[in-house]
């Protein structure tokens, strides 16, 4: 991350991140029949605020909020690939503000590229560009307790469980209890 003439933290203009046999890159508009039949999926429904159905409009939909939360120094979010093209899923980087450097991370794989490790490969390339590019001292996600396969993601990434309060969130009119983890530069 950069200053701008504010003083905010702002996003470089492009990012592309490698290592652990993974390329994270920016999304494209070639990316949108990929983002469908990847995020039109019942798993990640439940558990994230992705629309559901994800169609063809729903993904050029995310796509432009996507890179205007970006331009706003909000949100990063990255494609998930092995060859630094067909997407597999999606990592992102989440402030709530310009003026807060504190960071949380999310992520997802679409159904057909599960059990390969991709999400906890993702995860720690990410946290590793939070904590030496933009040089936080500790990033966090917010786990659902119930998600099982999230949680095993992070464990697989060296995240640890905090003991900060629960954060009662809706998802889509459902209620759920998000746990804090945590991992922090060494």
């Amino acid at each position: 991350m950069t200053s701008d003439n504010t003083g905010r933290l702002t996003f470089p203009s492009h990012v592309r991140l490698t290592g652990e046999g993974l390329i994270l890159r920016e999304w494209t508009d070639d990316d949108l029949p990929a983002m469908a039949g990847l995020f039109d999926d019942p798993h990640i429904a439940y558990w994230t605020p992705l629309a559901s159905p994800f169609d063809a409009a729903a993904a050029r939909a995310y796509l432009a909020r996507a890179r205007q939360e970006r331009a706003d120094g909000l949100r990063l979010r990255l494609a998930i690939t092995t060859d630094g093209n067909l997407p597999q899923g999606e990592i992102l980087l989440i402030r709530t503000s310009t003026d807060d450097p504190a960071v949380s991370l999310g992520y997802t794989v679409g159904a057909a590229h599960r059990g390969r490790r991709l999400a906890a490969r993702a995860l720690k390339v990410m946290t590793d560009y939070a904590h030496h590019t933009i040089g936080l001292p500790r990033v966090t996600l917010g786990i659902g307790a119930e998600n099982g396969a999230s949680v095993a993601v992070a464990h697989a990434a060296n995240f640890h469980l905090t003991d900060e309060p629960l954060i009662p969130v809706i998802n889509k009119g459902r209620p759920l209890v998000l746990q804090t983890w945590a991992h922090d530069r060494t």
